[in-house]
């Protein structure tokens, strides 16, 4: 899907705004399509054809025209593209009459329809022009309080009977009957549902977005900021109560900007409910992270600087000194965030990289981002309200160098975990735990090191002295070292570092072989074996959703699975199936197919093992985070309540007995 770029303004931005909340109502429950359209053909002579759009759009909603009076201020236009072949265009797409009036959000008179509405295009073939004919039209649909995300749809038409519809949808009858190893014939026990959302701890990752923004303020990119840009607010024109105005408004705008940097990855979310859980674990785009946060991290060392073009930047400033009042503060946020991308761009690719990591990954970036924009824009709203306390903040100087070194020798080891979560996928054996353990390790020797003042950074001043402050940092690293130490010894009878579950490989993968695995069941990884084992001892079936990348399935296996009445449990009442949504193996070609979501246009190419299993959590139970447990008999009677990632064992217990008695 792609949109056509437009030039942010003020009411565009507080748009985008409104419509990222509205986009968040709608997904999480259903997505609404009040557009409905109906195509067809017109023959005007043996050569000579007109298509014709017909919509039928529901209640207050509306959709605009394609020739605005300004597009770079206002919504976006309604927009058709032809597919190439053997025909040309006669003209532009004729819209009816419409309605116009005065829009005092964009502040323009704005075409729009509502209703019903035809478009027409006149097409002339060519002698060799064969059927069908296909047309995308792209639209956003609005009513009186929010707007849709935009949508894109094709058409074909079919110039010999003249009639119209989507796209056809190729799914073939041999897809068909490989897809019904995936759709269950679920059955439901009396009080049992299939919840369709996890409870999230959303506020936790907001907080350590949160936590990422205060870091940020303390890098030379931004805190030497605040003072310059609360005491321009300050001596403003207007007075006082304008200044504090604008200052709070330019705060608010950090927080908006950041926040939709979240927008395209809830579009991907919606067009697909694999799409991210597919990024995450993507092989080489993990690897692409890894090498990214290299850089960023020799970046912070001090050897170079990430810098967006500065034509950005002065473009942005001169915008801001151009319109100046609220349209100008709003240029000020924008070029405030693109000239501190070198100090903030590393922290935030920690916060996009972690939450595509997890599952749920598009509404925890956004809670992320809104934690960060938040941390970065309080400051200044503060500052502008008590003046006074300015006088009262740290100078600027060379202890804010010493802050993004430390986050760099933080990026090397995040940096890590994306290359860990390649090797799990690829199942390369090259990153094992105590090897990934070992790595960081070190990265905590050299961190203290740098900090007792071993060694210095390039931008580190020549006669810098080693605070208190530092050696404390430094005495803190030295001691998380030392406690990852018997991680890379061989297991006595305990899993080792179960608090850091989750980031290091799990217990399993390990170079002393399955004899130090200590919280990995016996599990079979198809749910075929599965059920067959399932009939013979007579037990129900725990489906296991997880992944090799999955943080929380980490913790899951080494910090609840063990508990022993967990461990007992799984051991011997139920048959265990893990099936890893992540894993890449390809299936052999003839058992690849596609399959199309039920009640959805979602076509799903079921191409690896991990498709397969992704597919056939989305289609059956409506999610598609891991982990995530089922219990049902082999006979498909789902006997209670699915659950998802809980670090409380004893709920986790009780989760498991409840499924056995209705057994």
């Amino acid at each position: 899907m792609h949109y056509k770029s437009r030039t942010t303004s003020l009411c565009k931005l507080i748009f985008s705004f409104l419509f990222l909340v509205s986009f968040f109502q709608t997904t999480q429950a259903q997505i609404l399509d009040p557009v409905k359209w109906e195509v067809r053909a017109e023959k005007i002579s043996d050569k000579v054809y007109n298509l014709l759009f017909e919509t039928n759009i529901e209640g207050k909603y509306h959709i605009y025209s394609q020739f605005l009076n300004d597009e770079d201020l206002g919504p976006i236009p309604t927009e058709f593209t032809f597919e190439k072949g053997s025909y040309k265009r006669i003209g532009k797409v004729e819209e009816p009459e419409g309605h116009e009036e005065f829009d005092p959000t964009w502040e323009l008179d704005i075409k729009f329809f509502e209703g019903q509405a035809i478009f027409k295009q006149r097409v002339e073939l060519e002698s060799e022009f064969q059927s069908p004919l296909k047309a995308t039209v792209l639209y956003m649909a609005c009513d009186d309080k929010s707007c849709l995300p935009p949508v894109e749809k094709t058409f074909e038409f079919d110039l010999n009977t003249l009639r119209g519809g989507a796209e056809t949808i190729k799914v073939s009858q041999k897809d068909k009957e490989l897809a019904k190893q995936i759709i269950l014939p679920l059955k439901l026990k009396e009080g049992v549902v299939l919840t369709t959302t996890q409870k999230k701890s959303l506020w936790n990752l907001f907080f350590l977005g949160f936590v990422g923004g205060l870091i940020a303020l303390l890098t030379p990119c931004v805190f030497p900021m605040i003072p310059l840009t609360v005491s321009f607010f300050s001596h403003s024109s207007g007075g006082k109560g304008q200044g504090i105005f604008k200052a709070v408004l330019y705060g608010l705008f950090i927080l908006i900007i950041y926040v939709l940097v979240s927008v395209p990855f809830h579009v991907l979310d919606t067009v697909s409910p694999d799409s991210l859980n597919n990024i995450s674990t993507n092989t080489w785009l993990n690897i692409l992270f890894f090498v990214v946060f290299i850089i960023f991290a020799i970046s912070f060392f001090g050897f170079f600087e990430i810098t967006l073009p500065s034509s950005w930047s002065n473009a942005m400033d001169a915008k801001a000194s151009k319109f100046g009042g609220v349209i100008g503060v709003f240029f000020m946020a924008l070029t405030l965030t693109l000239v501190s991308f070198s100090c903030t761009g590393p922290i935030l690719g920690s916060l996009l990289g972690g939450s595509l990591s997890n599952d749920g990954g598009a509404i925890q970036l956004t809670y992320g981002l809104a934690g960060f924009g938040l941390a970065l824009a309080l400051p200044f709203a503060f500052f502008a309200l008590f003046p006074s306390l300015l006088k009262k903040l740290p100078k600027s100087g060379g202890w804010m160098s010493t802050v993004k070194a430390v986050l760099g020798f933080a990026e090397l080891a995040f940096a890590l975990k994306f290359l860990s979560n390649a090797d799990l996928v690829e199942h390369w054996g090259i990153l094992k735990r105590e090897v990934f353990v070992a790595v960081w390790i070190l990265i905590a020797l050299a961190l203290a090191l740098y900090l007792f003042g071993s060694y210095k950074m390039p931008h580190d001043a020549p006669n810098q002295k080693i605070s208190v402050g530092r050696k404390v940092i430094a005495v803190i690293a030295l001691v998380f070292a030392l406690s990852l130490v018997p991680g890379i010894l061989p297991n006595s009878g305990k899993p080792k570092l179960s608090w850091l579950s989750g980031f290091p490989p799990p217990t399993f993968y390990s170079i002393y072989g399955k004899e130090n695995n200590l919280s990995h069941l016996q599990a079979f990884n198809t749910l075929e074996e599965g059920l067959v084992e399932a009939k013979k001892q007579n037990k129900p079936v725990l489906i296991d959703f997880t992944g090799w990348a999955c943080v929380n399935c980490r913790k899951m296996e080494e910090q609840v699975w063990v508990d022993p009445q967990v461990s007992q449990f799984i051991k011997n009442k139920v048959v265990l199936v893990s099936l890893y949504v992540d894993d890449r193996k390809k299936l052999p070609e003839g058992e690849q197919f596609k399959v199309k979501y039920p009640d959805s246009e979602i076509i799903k190419k079921v191409k690896t093992i991990g498709d397969k299993w992704a597919s056939l959590q989305s289609i059956n139970f409506k999610n598609n985070s891991q982990p995530y447990y089922i219990m049902m008999d082999h006979q498909f009677n789902v006997l209670t309540t699915p659950i998802g990632y809980t670090s409380d064992a004893e709920k986790f217990y009780k989760w498991l007995n409840s499924g056995a008695k209705e057994n």
